[in-house]
């Protein structure tokens, strides 16, 4: 017999409406959606009036680490601080050691996610200079895509060979997902910081280091090459105004075949954040002045960015303290994510049906996620019951992402994640990890 839940009473958010509604969730689906209500059920009941019912986010931007660098996250502590925010679904990127560039070591990533995951996965398969057949075998409907840094990273990732880079966007049968920063010109910039500043450059020289202009040139290149190939192109994490202007919002998110993603820190920080925080806020590609931020606000509104992700990319407290040029890019996210774009929505900067939209339904439209994303009848039930009414301070003592350390902390929320559902088993529960059941995320090409 079927494993039955109901969810009464709750304000559902979804496909943009709000409205109150029973959910019926049968094993891992969403059996039934009714606004008049269920009436004569037996079984687990919780009774969500006055709470808000979402679908899980899925963050298609995360790094958690494993292999290879594990005294800074692993996938197990690192999806249970995703579960605590109510995401229930990432993908998670290659630059692990050894990195993700060969089938094999894929389905090897894929196993460690089965076993030690909290919630949904899927893992990138990493591009070089060298492993263009390896690309050429990914199977797309398992696999959310491949990965290339058109800009620096760690290892042999950096993809610069203009013909592989032609090849990989005419060859590759999955969507393929960019970092854009032009390498030559950051390398520039940085040999002008060192030449004025030593080792010791100021935190708020980063954004000038990589500036507009080296994200223009590498965005505006890749697209140019996707739009050659006709190639699914998703290019990561935006950060300036001028970018903006190179993404379409007059067709559907579903007739785009290159689309776009802004991370929750870029639209939170800026520049002027450096003096406060310095290098906990080092990432690539730079947090930057007031008016990218406000125009990725903007972008973000008229739907020319298309998804909110994290890059969740925790190092450790010392490697933070560390000068500029030994202290590594990245920021713990995945925690907040969620209720960091719910609290700019009682601000007034975007809606709840938009958070909606950008944090859940979008990535499950770009990625062309199976059954997910979306509450919907006969999809998978991963829920998110957030109370509007809550209060939330984040602190070392309620981080669970394994570096221990946030750039938010000290910061209050009034929104709280009551429970989450991942594949209908009840997982996140008024603070506490109960069982989980993740499943392989699978995508229709």
């Amino acid at each position: 017999m079927a494993e039955r839940k109901l969810i009464k009473n709750a304000l559902l958010f979804n496909e943009g409406r709000r409205f109150v509604a029973d959910v019926l969730i049968e094993d891992c689906w969403i059996s039934r959606i009714e606004e008049n209500g269920i009436s004569e059920f037996t079984g687990e009941i919780t009774d969500a009036e006055g709470k808000w019912l979402l679908p899980g986010v899925i963050d298609d931007q995360v790094h958690f680490r494993e292999p290879g660098f594990t005294h800074k996250a692993e996938i197990a502590t690192e999806s249970r601080a995703a579960l605590a925010g109510g995401v229930t679904s990432f993908m998670e990127m290659p630059n692990v050691n050894p990195q993700t560039t060969t089938i094999e070591l894929l389905e090897e990533k894929m196993l460690l996610g089965a076993g030690r995951s909290a919630v949904n996965y899927s893992f990138f398969l990493g591009a070089t200079n060298h492993n263009l057949e390896q690309l050429k075998r990914i199977n797309p409907a398992t696999t959310c895509g491949v990965k290339i840094f058109m800009g620096s990273s760690t290892g042999d990732m950096l993809v610069d060979d203009a013909e592989i880079l032609d090849r990989i966007f005419t060859e590759v049968p999955a969507l393929i997902a960019t970092h854009c920063e032009n390498e030559d010109r950051v390398k520039a910039r940085l040999a002008e910081a060192i030449q004025k500043y030593g080792e010791d450059i100021p935190a708020e020289v980063h954004p000038w280091i990589r500036d507009e202009e080296a994200c223009r040139l590498s965005s505006s290149f890749a697209i140019e090459l996707a739009n050659r190939h006709n190639t699914r192109l998703h290019i990561l994490h935006i950060t300036t105004a001028v970018e903006t202007g190179l993404f379409r919002n007059d067709i559907p998110l579903e007739q785009k075949k290159i689309t776009s993603e802004v991370c929750v820190h870029h639209l939170h920080f800026s520049s002027e954040d450096y003096s406060r925080l310095g290098h906990l806020i080092k990432c690539n590609p730079a947090i930057k002045a007031p008016a990218n931020r406000d125009a990725l606000w903007s972008a973000l509104m008229d739907d020319r960015l298309d998804i909110i992700a994290t890059d969740h990319a925790p190092h450790t407290w010392d490697e933070k303290q560390n000068p500029y040029a030994k202290s590594p890019a990245g920021l713990p996210l995945v925690q907040h994510s969620l209720q960091l774009m719910l609290e700019k929505a009682r601000e007034g900067s975007i809606s709840v049906e938009k958070v909606v939209e950008k944090m859940c339904h979008a990535p499950a439209q770009c990625f062309r996620v199976d059954k997910r994303g979306y509450l919907r009848e006969g999809y998978y039930a991963d829920l998110v019951l957030v109370n509007p009414n809550g209060s939330y301070q984040v602190s070392k003592d309620n981080l669970l992402f394994k570096c221990g350390w946030s750039p938010l902390e000290g910061t209050r929320f009034n929104h709280t994640i009551e429970k989450v559902w991942v594949n209908g088993c009840l997982s996140w529960n008024s603070g506490k990890i109960e069982q989980t059941r993740p499943m392989r995320m699978m995508f229709n090409p």
